[in-house]
């Protein structure tokens, strides 16, 4: 029995063993396990607190660039109301030359563009305002800059910020224009709407110094202090910050204050100026109540590792929120909650991402005069128009479309659509759409969407590139292709270039005579004889050799350097027939073309008077002509007469040019006494019709009624001559007997045998 007893004892004593080694084992085990989770979860959770910061980092900086650029946009609205003022500024000195209509004027603009004040600074210190302000302005950098020529900005202590711009009559400076501004509306300006109201924002120069800020944040601007001694990164980063901003680069870091606030700083250059956006925002903004869940999962993960799930749902919850509210801000417009160009970036890259060349269209509308809205029902029924506009294009396209707000009255859409007609079909459908409110009003008032499209033929460009050449197409459309849709052609690019390349040359060309008077004779049909000529302008440049009047006469007309043209030309013809009055040649009557820009000034004759006051030019010698087109706004008729009669006062001759082009014709030679006719080229195409020859026999004998001369130009052919000598018609311009001479071939072919 003890034998046995002997030999059980140490079997149960080793089970037990084994029992309690099994028990630490799986207690070791189920440690290590706990642990290992514990690891896990504490490995798991500072990567999410390092996802988190990330995270955090491009939504501060992505809410920061989109302040930066709207920050921007209006920074550059302020130069751009200022420099539309200063055209009305100078027309009220000219038109009314009070000082009360000034700055009555001054006033209304003042509290429509909420500038705080309005003022006009003269070169001898004389200030016109909206209202009274302290302090002298005009020694300040900023105006003494816009006295000599250039836009300026000026910072005035316990008042505000001071933008000018030069106010230039005639290529000089006659004053200044600024616009007044007040701490407390920049203060509002750069105020960031978003970071729950924790985030603060400035504008400071390249140097860190503060310009604008809604609080004294000075000293977290002294940038060698702002860290803890031995963070040596973040020294880095401050470092690197500044290196950036003397760049003109923009970036974002985390750091830690001397007060031991975690912040994040984004940085981001205004193009406006040589500023730079400061954004300061708490590194937990987005945080804060996701980290409360991790401590708390920290401390308590051993004892309750089953709610562990529980939690990570509930964190993933959060940051799921938390990442659609980042995704609002980056990707909703704020005024109309529809797409913003981001997103439409983004969603277009999506779709011709694997898309054929071809299948898709970007079409930019522009909603045309949109500012009339505005102006007549006030900002707050633009805006609800804007909303209006944005709700039709949303349920206009389809699901594999696109439609966002790009800025002001701008929209992009992106259609699956590759058919030129098809489009215009949409589109005219969408304008209908946009428009049915008006079935319902007495008075109807229809939004002209005006598209420009762009059929992406080549989905691997950038879509930046892509809404460029949209945006070229809607811009580049003709008076009578308003309301249409203008596809995009590689023209388009290559005309701006083209024009871009003229304009560059002008300055140069016109200094350096490069631009040529030629003359066409205008020939008695009688006996062959000189009875007259038009001066021409050629541009004959050392480089690009000969540049047609086609090419370049319509591009200063619109960027308004025909006037300085026109000029240069009337001057070359007066030092002309001053040199043939000098050598005894005998003198005939030159015309020059003069542009309609020109009756923007009403002292624009007075200026040619005292050119050819200048070079001694007989009475009657200069006939100024007049192109149609220049009598078609009802609102210079009556300038257009009183300027007719001060020509002949003046002692000019006034022709009308190109008559028949239009469709008032008859109307004009009723309305004003001009000397002479110049009939259109399209008269004489074809001479055998009756039509032709009753109407020109009708135009030339009502001509002579009515004391004018008529002179027929164009004309290329015997059968054209003799039919204007039975008509009647005295005076005859074309190739027939010359085409346009420079001044040099002219004088030998035409005048050197002939003197007086």
């Amino acid at each position: 029995m003890r034998k046995q007893e002997g030999r059980d004892f140490p079997r149960e004593k080793s089970d037990t063993l084994w029992r309690l080694f099994r028990s630490k084992k799986s207690l070791i085990l189920l440690a290590a396990v706990i642990v290992a989770v514990c690891v896990l979860l504490i490995w798991n959770t500072l990567s999410l607190q390092r996802a988190i910061t990330h995270r955090t980092e491009m939504y501060v900086n992505g809410v920061a660039l989109q302040l930066a650029s709207d920050l921007d946009n209006r920074l550059t609205k302020v130069t751009v109301d200022l420099e539309m003022l200063a055209d009305s500024v100078i027309r009220i000195e000219e038109d009314q030359g009070q000082e009360t209509a000034v700055c009555s004027f001054l006033e209304r603009k003042a509290a429509i563009l909420d500038f705080t004040a309005l003022a006009v600074i003269k070169e001898n210190g004389d200030m016109l305002c909206s209202q009274e302000v302290k302090g002298d302005w005009h020694e300040l950098p900023g105006i003494t800059a816009s006295f000599q020529g250039e836009n300026g900005v000026s910072f005035v202590e316990g008042r505000g910020i001071l933008y000018s711009i030069p106010l230039i009559r005639e290529d000089s400076v006659v004053g200044v224009l600024v616009g007044l501004r007040d701490e407390e509306n920049m203060q509002r300006l750069i105020q960031p709407e978003s970071f729950y109201g924790q985030g603060l924002s400035c504008i400071v120069d390249t140097n860190g110094n503060v310009l604008i800020s809604p609080t004294d944040v000075r000293p977290f601007m002294e940038l060698d202090d702002i860290f803890r001694e031995g963070e040596s990164s973040d020294v880095q980063d401050i470092r690197q910050m500044q290196e950036n901003m003397k760049r003109q680069e923009n970036g974002i870091f985390s750091f830690t204050a001397v007060d031991g606030s975690d912040l994040v700083l984004s940085y981001h250059p205004l193009r406006t100026y040589d500023w730079v956006l400061l954004t300061l925002v708490p590194s937990d903004v987005i945080s804060a109540e996701v980290e409360g869940f991790i401590t708390q999962t920290v401390c308590i993960v051993v004892a309750v590792i089953v709610l562990f799930a529980a939690i990570f749902a509930a964190f993933f919850q959060i940051y799921r929120n938390h990442f659609r509210q980042m995704e609002r801000v980056a990707f909703v417009d704020p005024l109309t909650g529809g797409g913003n160009n981001a997103a439409f970036q983004l969603r277009c890259r999506q779709l011709l991402a694997a898309a054929p060349p071809g299948t898709f269209t970007v079409v930019l509308l522009n909603v045309k005069d949109f500012k009339l809205i505005n102006e007549n029902f006030g900002s707050e029924e633009g805006d609800r128009t804007l909303t209006y506009i944005m709700n039709c294009l949303n349920k206009a396209v389809g699901p594999e479309e696109a439609a966002a707000r790009a800025d002001a009255d701008l929209f992009f859409l992106c259609l699956k659509e590759k058919d030129p007609e098809t489009i215009r079909s949409r589109l005219k459908a969408l304008s209908e759409t946009v428009n049915a409110f008006n079935r319902t009003l007495s008075t109807p008032y229809y939004l002209i969407l005006q598209p420009g499209a762009y059929i992406v033929d080549d989905p691997a460009l950038e879509v930046t590139v892509i809404q460029d050449r949209a945006k070229t197409a809607c811009r580049n459309r003709t008076a009578d292709q308003d309301g249409e849709c203008v596809f995009y052609d590689a023209a388009f690019t290559q005309r701006l270039q083209k024009e871009r390349d003229l304009n560059a040359l002008f300055e140069g060309s016109l200094e350096n005579g490069d631009f040529q008077v030629y003359l066409q004779p205008k020939v008695w049909v009688e006996n062959g004889s000189l009875g007259g000529v038009e001066a021409l302008v050629r541009w004959n440049h050392p480089r690009r050799g000969m540049i047609y009047p086609s090419d370049f006469i319509p591009l200063f007309e619109k960027n308004g350097k025909i006037c300085r043209l026109d000029f240069y030309v009337f001057e070359e013809v007066c030092r002309a027939i001053h040199r043939w009055a000098r050598n005894g040649m005998r003198l005939f009557p030159v015309s020059v073309n003069l542009s309609r820009q020109h009756f923007d000034d009403p002292e624009v004759l007075l200026k040619f008077k005292d050119i050819a006051d200048r070079y001694e030019i007989p009475a009657g010698l200069l006939e100024l002509e007049l192109t149609e087109s220049i009598f078609f706004d009802d609102q210079r008729i009556e300038n257009v007469k009183h300027q007719i009669r001060k020509m002949h006062r003046l002692g000019f001759r006034c022709s009308l040019d190109d008559f028949g082009a239009g469709y008032s014709s008859l109307g004009l030679l009723m309305e004003f006494d001009v000397d002479a006719v110049k009939l259109d080229r399209r008269f004489f195409l074809d001479v055998s019709r009756e039509k032709t020859q009753v109407v020109v026999r009708s135009i030339v004998e009502l001509a002579e009624k009515l004391g004018a001369d008529i002179v027929a130009e164009g004309i290329e052919t015997p059968e054209q001559l003799a039919f204007l000598k039975t008509v009647g018609c005295r005076l005859v311009q074309g190739y027939i007997f010359s085409k346009p001479l420079p001044l040099p071939e002219f004088e030998e072919r035409w005048i050197s045998r002939d003197k007086k």
